[in-house]
């Protein structure tokens, strides 16, 4: 699967991510998903709210992870802090013991009875050096413990939190995947009834993408897979395939790759539902087996402008994006659209 879409999320903005989309308004849904034109900019509108859910999910999980590892250090050098004062509190108790066993007498007595009392009074003062230096270790040591404790507590409440967040992102993106599987079977079906009656549904205006800065050419659908290519055989066709397949769900926004003007929109035959757009050059494109339309017959696009959204009409086994580039506006004249696009800088 190819997406030309790149959003880095924060994580922190995960909780008012929850708020705006469990708040997002259904434009008339009512309990069963609502009907009529209203469902092909609903279907748009839980098809953005489904991936940005599934966005902000994937960057709490990693988020999650991240906290979780860092917990999971805390606590590893958390454990190598005590056993370095265990460590010191031994050597603390040798010189203790040490100092024990050689204190028997007074220092004044030790020091007349000594063979060599400069000698003794080194020895003193290094095993108080000793003494210190281990002393000021220990409470060094203490201080990093507590430190690094806070840290671990600090870490694993974090994780804690965001691993909640997550669940509640998670119920949240089950919900409006749910939504958009309902709307989406209602779109199918609606498309279907209208062209089975020979009654082209009008154009149905969605919100659309900001384009004002952008590429000159793009893919027709933004997230995809490629399926049945250029001059491919099969049962489904009487001659070669003569476009370009991309196998999204129902509902997909589908682009105009380039500039240009809407030269046709009709339903019925074998590519049910369809747009046909007129580009500088010579050249047309079009867009087959739609749910729905977004624009009227002369309308101007520009590249990315949604013009419609993807289906499964007419002669089709299952939701995909039917794409041809022709070099006159009917059947028979069509190229390869892959190298076509990749000529443009939209490599499939």
């Amino acid at each position: 699967m190819r997406s030309s879409r790149r959003h880095p999320l924060l994580v922190p903005a995960l909780l008012c991510a929850l708020a705006v989309l469990a708040a997002r308004p259904t434009d008339g849904m009512d309990g069963d998903g609502g009907s009529g034109a209203g469902l092909g900019p609903q279907v748009a509108r839980l098809y953005k709210d489904a991936a940005n859910a599934t966005r902000q999910y994937e960057n709490g999980r990693r988020e999650a992870e991240a906290q979780r590892s860092k917990a999971l250090k805390a606590e590893r050098l958390l454990d190598e802090q005590r056993q370095k004062i265990d460590a010191m509190h031994e050597d603390l108790g040798r010189i203790a013991r040490a100092q024990y066993r050689g204190g028997g007498l007074p220092l004044t007595a030790r020091m007349l009875l000594a063979d060599d009392p400069d000698e003794l009074m080194r020895g003193q003062r290094a095993v108080s050096r000793a003494d210190l230096a281990v002393n000021r270790a220990i409470g060094k040591s203490l201080r990093a413990e507590a430190r690094l404790a806070a840290d671990e507590t600090e870490a694993q409440a974090a994780w804690r939190a965001l691993e909640k967040r997550n669940a509640d992102l998670a119920k949240l993106k089950k919900k409006i995947e749910g939504k958009l599987e309902a709307a989406r079977s209602r779109l199918d079906g609606q498309a279907d009834a209208s062209v089975t009656a020979g009654s082209c549904p009008g154009a149905v205006r969605l919100d659309q993408p900001d384009t004002r800065v952008g590429p000159s050419w793009v893919a027709p659908v933004e997230t995809y897979e490629l399926s049945a290519t250029f001059g491919s055989g099969g049962s489904r066709w009487a001659n070669r395939h003569t476009g370009q397949d991309f196998a999204v769900p129902v509902g997909t926004p589908v682009r105009s790759v380039g500039t240009g003007r809407v030269l046709k929109v009709s339903c019925g035959g074998a590519f049910g539902i369809q747009v046909v757009v007129q580009h500088a050059g010579g050249y047309y494109t079009q867009y087959a087996h739609l749910a729905a339309v977004a624009v009227d017959q002369g309308d101007r696009v520009g590249p990315g402008q949604w013009i419609g959204q993807s289906g499964s009409t007419g002669n089709s086994t299952g939701p995909h994006l039917h794409f041809e580039v022709r070099v006159t506006p009917e059947m028979g004249s069509a190229l390869d659209p892959v190298p076509w696009l990749s000529q443009r800088g939209v490599p499939l």
